[in-house]
């Protein structure tokens, strides 16, 4: 069986984000597991169960999966998770992930194990891309060093922090994932003036923000098929 293992943010992931690769992976049969940092449940981040924010049937239907799915309601730690041990790892996103998934040491060996190792694809999504400006691989170069990738962009950060970076919430945002990205080597391309965004570049797979989030779940199911 097809198994995907979803690393999550206990600091807020974005609702769509999350469950639509996650129902989407589980409908076509993939085994799913669910990881946090320390193993606590996952927090989604309010702003994406906002009727207003995001449309009362979205909200909804990312409540009934976060309230009752059982992997998400049990997730593992990810410090226990076995690289290589799943055909796919997906980082869901949000701004949650910029202080816990991002910064875990065990979550970037995840990811370095699934892009360039032998086997495994990853998936990665909105602020999660900004890990990629973290990992590197054994001699020292960043993993995303001339590859192609999209993720959240520096324009639409404009629109959420303000002059001091802070959030609406008053956290202060430590980085801007399109800085910290490029900043590592990546070809970035966000495609601001399209619809969705979802880049495959070997066995990684981005995607721009929660409007791809459909998009990017079914490129990574046509990987695994491949």
């Amino acid at each position: 069986m097809t198994t995907a293992l979803f690393v999550v943010s206990e600091h807020g992931y974005w609702g769509e984000e999350c469950i639509e690769p996650l129902t989407t992976l589980e409908s076509a049969g993939v085994d799913v597991t669910v990881a946090t940092p320390s193993g606590s449940p996952p927090v989604v981040d309010e702003r994406s169960v906002d009727p207003e924010e995001v449309g009362e049937e979205l909200a909804a239907e990312v409540r009934e999966v976060d309230d009752t799915h059982p992997e998400l309601n049990d997730p593992v730690p990810v410090a226990e998770v076995t690289p290589g041990e799943h055909d796919a790892v997906v980082l869901p996103g949000g701004h949650g992930t910029e202080w816990d998934v991002n910064q875990d040491r065990h979550v970037r060996q995840l990811l370095l194990d699934a892009v360039a190792g032998d086997d495994g694809v990853a998936l990665v999504v909105c602020h999660a891309v900004g890990i990629l400006g973290f990992t590197r691989e054994a001699d020292g170069s960043f993993l995303v060093d001339g590859r192609s990738v999209t993720g959240f962009p520096n324009d639409w950060e404009e629109g959420i922090v303000d002059a001091d970076d802070r959030m609406p919430d008053g956290r202060k945002l430590p980085y801007w994932v399109e800085d910290e990205v490029t900043t590592a080597g990546a070809d970035w391309d966000a495609e601001l003036d399209a619809d969705e965004s979802v880049t495959v570049d070997g066995d990684l797979i981005t995607a721009r923000g929660p409007g791809s989030s459909a998009a990017a779940a079914e490129t990574l199911l046509a990987e695994l098929s491949a």
